[in-house]
């Protein structure tokens, strides 16, 4: 379902019979969805490998470690890897790939306290939060570590926005699993399905998770991608601040 006309006419009818809002509760991705990661995670490369004497080429040491890292979070949504294995493993192959001589395990702990630092939002994300949580509850549910999250999504400008932040490391349930979203609802005591929306821009551990647990999605997809994985969202938006189209 594509934003623009057809999310309008979605909207005539998301309303129940009293005329109140249909979504009580938001269930937010985090990175790429309110925090800009991609800028997160190029801050902290750059900055872990010149402290290890790398002189840094952002062209060749980042993308690289794209290419990597992407496919190794991609083996944890599916089940190959456990996420304590991720958090070195992906150095290992990394170092590996590019020739650099050092202990991988040591690196994976300069990079996660550089990861830490990089706290950056999207230009919109804290208007939207700000404007949507005047009407709903929110929540946070993120895949990640929570060495890392923590310190950039707890202590972030937004995170009081949010009646709880759930962080897959802390809980050892990861999105897709349902469990993870109905470990969130029995946190913040809200159990109707009918009145939650999950918001995230993966297709796989975002929005097949929120139709896992039963509930409505939006796939944020800010660059048009296209959706090969037969995983079929409620709405499909390009910016957040079309949120409130489907919300307000």
């Amino acid at each position: 379902m594509s934003s623009g006309s057809g999310l309008k006419l979605t909207w005539k009818i998301k309303k129940d019979n009293g005329g109140n809002m249909k979504y009580k509760v938001l269930l937010f991705d985090a990175d790429d969805t309110l925090f800009d990661f991609k800028k997160t995670e190029e801050f902290a490369l750059e900055n872990a490998l010149i402290k290890i004497g790398i002189d840094y080429n952002k062209d060749y040491h980042l993308s690289e470690y794209k290419v990597i890292n992407s496919g190794i979070w991609k083996e944890l949504e599916e089940g190959k890897i456990l996420l304590k294995e991720l958090k070195t493993e992906r150095f290992r192959r990394y170092f590996n790939k590019i020739g650099i001589q050092f202990n991988h395990e040591a690196f994976a702990d300069i990079y996660m306290s550089s990861l830490g630092d990089g706290s950056f939002l999207f230009d919109e994300a804290e208007n939207i939060v700000e404007e949507l949580s005047r009407n709903t509850r929110m929540a946070i549910i993120t895949n990640g570590l929570s060495k890392v999250q923590d310190k950039r999504i707890r202590g972030s400008a937004i995170s009081h926005y949010f009646e709880t932040i759930v962080v897959s490391e802390e809980v050892e349930i990861i999105k897709p699993n349902p469990e993870i979203f109905q470990l969130t609802m029995d946190i913040i005591k809200h159990q109707d399905k009918s009145s939650v929306l999950m918001i995230g821009d993966s297709l796989i551990s975002d929005i097949q998770g929120g139709i896992n647990y039963g509930i409505d999605t939006c796939w944020y997809n800010p660059h048009s991608k296209e959706n090969t994985k037969g995983i079929l969202p409620t709405y499909e938006i390009k910016s957040l601040d079309e949120l409130k189209d489907i919300i307000l």
